[in-house]
Order: structure tokens, then C-alpha cells, then sequence
């Protein structure tokens, strides 16, 4: 978008073209498809074309686009006379777009809780343990000076925490759960 507001044709062109199939699945998704979808799109682009000045660079394109879209949704909402009772719950789902970190974010999230699930269920020794080398990624030494125990019995209990978690997060064969 920086480049198109630059006056490069072909970048403008190219972002239009790489928008259009998520901005249609948008559209479908809460218009349920027709006409009244591909009118949302064009919509959607139009409006965009003719506020591209105002996009600041220096900050993120999506949610800046997200905004529009979602604006021009509850406009097209609206005139069918169709709007739900709260608009906010008109999402713009950033999961569509190519980006894989917006695709797997609900699910790093998901996992995330499970593995603090899984370390809070640790006996304490070994929890303490997890925690101090693994999360805080303190030094063998750092930890001994902080729990009394051996370098050794640290190692011993680090290692035993870490194989009781991948049976309780991967089941006894390794398998994700």
C-alpha cells in the first residue's frame, strides 16, 4: 500500500489482486454469498481506493483495512435492514489472509494453555525446576544456588519433568493428544 500511495500502478494492482480472494470470502461469509457479496467487495474496494491516502505506512495495512471493511459491512447491513443486534460481533477474520501467524494463532494460543496446564500439574520439585531453567531460562548453576539442589539431582528432575510432560501433552506413544 506505501507503494501504491507512491504511485507504483503495478503494486497497487498487485495488492488489489492478492486482497480480492479474502475480501470475497468475507463478504460470503456474512452476506451469504450472491450478489449482494460481490456488491460488499466492490464496495470494500472502492472505498479503499478512495481513502488509500490516508493509510499511514508506519503502521499495520490489515487492521487499517479491517476497519474499512467491517464499516462497509454494516452499511450493506443496513440497507438489507439485516443488521444483527450488536455489530461489533462483525469480526473481520484476519485467519484468511496468507500470513501463517494469523492462521495459527488461536491454535499456538490453545496449545500454550495446555502446556502451563500441564506444568502447574507437575509434582512441585519438578515444577519449580521446568520453571526456573526452562521458562526463565536460568543457568544449572543459578538454579542450584536458588533450590539447594546438585547440578546433578537438577538435571535428574529436569529431565523427568520433561518426559512426564510429553506423555501428558503427546500421550504415552508420542501422539499429539
Amino acid at each position: 500500500m506505501a507503494e501504491a500511495q507512491a504511485g507504483d500502478q503495478a503494486a497497487y494492482q498487485s495488492l488489489l489482486t492478492a486482497l480480492l480472494p479474502y475480501l470475497r470470502a468475507y463478504a460470503r461469509r456474512h452476506l451469504r454469498g450472491g450478489d449482494a457479496a460481490e456488491d460488499l467487495v466492490q464496495d470494500i474496494l472502492l472505498t479503499l481506493h478512495r481513502i488509500r491516502q490516508t493509510y499511514d505506512p508506519q503502521r499495520p495495512f490489515l487492521p487499517w483495512l479491517a476497519v474499512i471493511a467491517k464499516r462497509r459491512m454494516i452499511d450493506a447491513l443496513r440497507r438489507r435492514q439485516s443488521l444483527p443486534v450488536a455489530a461489533d460481533d462483525i469480526g473481520f477474520d484476519l485467519e484468511t489472509f496468507a500470513d501463517p501467524a494469523a492462521n495459527h494463532q488461536v491454535e499456538r494460543n490453545s496449545e500454550a494453555e495446555r502446556l502451563r496446564q500441564a506444568i502447574a500439574e507437575l509434582p512441585e520439585g519438578q515444577r519449580r525446576a521446568v520453571e526456573l531453567l526452562k521458562l526463565e531460562e536460568k543457568s544449572l548453576k543459578e538454579v542450584s544456588e536458588i533450590t539447594g539442589m546438585s547440578v546433578a539431582a537438577l538435571k535428574t528432575t529436569t529431565h523427568r519433568a520433561l518426559k512426564l510432560l510429553r506423555v501428558k501433552l503427546f500421550g504415552p506413544e508420542g501422539e499429539a493428544r
